[in-house]
């Protein structure tokens, strides 16, 4: 067993395991292998495969324009779902799209029960099926910015954040640093002083009802969560938080009761392994996401002057575990789960002896604390009560981590047997999948 404990690198990974294969990624983007375009999944707060897994959805820009597709993975038939000519509207974090045109690419979620996406083209809320029946749902209203959708798991709601627009309020090209072209101002900082609201707006997704709109004052969301098993709780976040990132970034909105919620806070109670360090406001926390039976929510971050961490929350109960990383395992990357509570990481992962290629990467420069030049996909088994993970290797992602879409973002099958994910390993973002059985030299 490839456990981790007490903060160290486990020793099972000997140099020698290094030259034994790891499991082979395949292609999935395109079935002949030659992409001359961008193709990556739907963004990793939602699934991008059908319940069966017969079917992924994808966003690709092949037409020029990006526009989400519906691909068979048996046949490799596709169908393309939405008809957008007019590039990628702006929103968080395509800073440089047009505004009011253009399909939102952090609008896109899948509900992978009914195989039904919604989106924003322009500024209109849509839907559409698999096989590509279109309907506008209703629009945004003038004057605010949107970011990352969620549908409820019963399908009946749609949460689309939104912020007033004078959030991204600035001009890309004179404004903007980086490749993603973000602002050079505090987003946040921006927020707090000119007293900026967010709101969550809630939609019937049948009729297209905004069925409520809750007001969230100083405060920048851009993602939005429905818990599992009951649509009336919402997690939302606070993003790139200015200040006290550690106990702001993670909230939760109960419509029924119309409370607000803050999910971590300080504290030195902290189970599983925190390796001594308390829950600090000073602590870097992010990619919040809930258990399927809503119980609890799984965060990961980093501890103020210490290592990364993963965490989970447990809502009846108030208490936190926590369990940190090994001191040089500090390569940026995410944490999302399966059906069964495995994880799965696109960072942090590295052998004792290897030395990771330098990769300098313009948005290395955003809140959080790691550099962005990970290149393993990991399946991750968290023993919270023990406070350990084992961490295996599956593949390497190898992606130039280039922008938001060049994030592998790993997600599980729903049947757990399959990992997917992004890289651009030469000049364009590709669609990959792996095994998530263990590779065989780990047996031995």
């Amino acid at each position: 067993m490839s456990h981790m404990q007490n903060n160290q690198v486990p020793d099972i990974y000997t140099q020698e395991a290094q030259q034994k294969p790891l499991n082979g990624r395949v292609l999935v983007s395109d079935c002949l292998g030659r992409q001359e375009f961008n193709t990556q999944l739907l963004y990793f707060t939602c699934s991008s495969l059908s319940e069966n897994d017969e079917r992924i959805y994808l966003i690709s820009d092949r037409g020029g324009s990006p526009n989400v597709v519906c691909r068979d993975m048996f046949t490799g038939q596709e169908t393309t779902l939405t008809d957008n000519k007019k590039g990628i509207l702006k929103s968080y974090v395509y800073f440089d799209g047009t505004f009011n045109e253009g399909l939102g690419k952090a609008s896109v979620c899948l509900d992978y029960k009914r195989e039904i996406i919604y989106y924003i083209q322009d500024d209109k809320i849509c839907k559409a099926d698999r096989f590509g029946n279109r309907k506008e749902l209703n629009r945004v209203p003038d004057g605010r910015m949107t970011a990352f959708t969620h549908v409820s798991l019963d399908g009946k709601r749609l949460c689309v954040p939104m912020t007033d627009g004078r959030c991204l309020d600035f001009d890309p090209e004179t404004e903007g640093s980086g490749l993603d072209k973000r602002p050079i101002y505090d987003i946040d900082g921006r927020v707090q002083e000119e007293n900026l609201s967010s709101y969550l707006c809630v939609y019937d997704t049948e009729s297209g009802e905004l069925l409520y709109e809750k007001q969230v004052p100083k405060c920048w969301i851009t993602h939005v969560q429905f818990n599992p098993v009951d649509p009336e709780k919402i997690m939302y976040n606070h993003e790139w938080s200015s200040f006290d990132c550690g106990i702001r970034r993670i909230w939760m909105y109960d419509h029924v009761s119309d409370t607000i919620t803050r999910i971590r806070t300080e504290g030195t109670d902290t189970l599983g392994n925190p390796a001594g360090y308390p829950r600090k406001a000073g602590d870097w926390v992010c990619h919040e996401m809930w258990s399927d039976d809503g119980k609890t929510i799984i965060y990961h971050g980093g501890y103020e002057n210490g290592p990364a961490m993963v965490g989970k929350y447990e809502l009846s109960s108030g208490k936190y575990w926590e369990i940190a990383l090994p001191d040089d395992y500090n390569a940026y990357g995410h944490f999302t789960m399966d059906h069964r509570g495995n994880l799965v990481c696109d960072g942090y992962f590295k052998y004792p002896w290897e030395i990771k290629k330098v990769r300098e990467n313009s948005t290395d420069n955003g809140p959080d604390p790691h550099k962005k030049d990970a290149e393993y996909i990991c399946k991750v088994l968290p023993d919270w009560e023990k406070g350990m993970l084992e961490w295996i290797p599956l593949c390497k992602h190898e992606s130039d981590w280039l922008g938001q879409d060049a994030h592998p973002h790993p997600i599980y099958s729903h049947t757990s047997d399959r990992i997917f994910f992004n890289s651009r390993m030469d000049k364009k973002v590709n669609v990959y999948c792996v095994s998530a059985k263990t590779p065989e030299y780990l047996h031995e």
